[in-house]
């Protein structure tokens, strides 16, 4: 990864709590306990995180209520200034940037997205989504067009002249995603945007999400709390307890590979058969003989289990992009999809 990938940058970044936090900046280091901080009368809601988040990446930081996922994302827009630590964007620390520089890169490169929807309950969903565009100052035909185009992205043709009561949660969400598309952002932060939503209206806006991740080259950061959701979605995912992160790595690895055994608990009633790839159990061919049909490495052991068990193989060839990507164990795979062998 060169310095160019990196969007975000943080670096032993604290958010402390408390009368004069500030105060406590200096002495702030990884082996400061969050006993030592409640006995001064603070609270640490992010401590000591470092990660780099790549251009183009989704990285959905996750943990329970308190875990501090949501304060570390306010604290990447500088919605919140850090105690301690630094954050740069594009290569520039946002503490060090003017009330209106920060105005400048929070209109010209982020989008936002919370739980509130926050829409404006006098403005149709059109007016809504254009709104942020009349605050920039653009001329009134291109930003209904935009929003226009926005809606319909987000599935919401035909909608524009609805007020928000006159729309269901799903789709007052949408507009609210719709709203945060329409300046064009480079980053865009979600900060539980599903979390009000009913299982069925939460599934179909986690599909839409899925569409636009494939549409748009966006830099995003995804906050939840939900497991299920953050397989679904992430490239990367950080977890978070206590205000530190205990792991940030690939689905895969923080399923097959838990860091920490908080990580390992947090994983432990996963069928990991739907999130290992068959890719991961691939063993180099070297110079063994390849036979037989392939299958495809970008697919889930669940989604290969019929095909797997069918196979007498015990080495079955993958293909990736067209290319033999290496040999699957098949034992290995068959311990994953039905246990040991007694």
């Amino acid at each position: 990864m060169t310095g160019n990938d990196v969007v975000i940058s943080c670096r032993n970044v604290w958010k402390v709590f408390g009368d004069h936090p500030e105060r406590l900046a200096p002495s702030l280091t990884p082996q400061t306990t969050m006993e030592e901080l409640r006995a001064l009368g603070h609270i640490a809601a992010v401590r000591d995180v470092s990660l780099d988040i790549r251009r183009g990446e989704m990285l959905v930081v996750m943990g329970l209520s308190g875990s501090g996922k949501s304060t570390l994302v306010r604290c990447l827009a500088r919605l919140l200034d850090i105690t301690a630590g630094t954050i740069t964007v594009e290569d520039r620390d946002i503490a060090k940037l003017s009330e209106a520089g920060l105005i400048d890169l929070r209109r010209r490169k982020m989008g936002m997205v919370f739980q509130s929807f926050g829409l404006l309950p006098h403005r149709t969903a059109l007016e809504n989504v254009a709104f942020p565009l009349e605050m920039r100052g653009q001329d009134r035909t291109s930003r209904i067009a935009r929003a226009r185009d926005m809606l319909a992205l987000v599935g919401l043709k035909g909608r524009e002249g609805y007020f928000p009561r006159e729309l269901s949660g799903g789709q007052q969400q949408r507009v609210g995603i719709a709203r945060s598309l329409a300046v064009e952002p480079d980053i865009w932060f979600l900060d539980e945007p599903f979390s009000a939503l009913d299982p069925l209206i939460r599934r179909e806006m986690q599909d839409e999400f899925l569409r636009l991740k494939g549409m748009l080259a966006k830099t995003i950061v995804f906050i939840t709390h939900d497991f299920d959701e953050a397989l679904r979605l992430a490239d990367r995912i950080a977890i978070m307890k206590d205000g530190a992160v205990e792991q940030i790595d690939t689905p895969e690895r923080i399923v097959m590979a838990p860091a920490t055994p908080y990580v390992a608990k947090f994983t432990e009633s996963v069928d990991r058969t739907r999130v290992v790839h068959a890719g991961a159990l691939a063993l180099p061919v070297e110079d063994r003989q390849i036979d037989g049909d392939p299958l495809p490495a970008g697919e889930t052991l669940h989604a290969l289990a019929r095909r797997i068990v069918g196979d007498s193989r015990p080495l079955i060839p993958l293909t990736s992009e067209g290319r033999i990507a290496g040999l699957l164990d098949r034992n290995a795979a068959l311990d994953l999809l039905l246990g040991p062998a007694a």
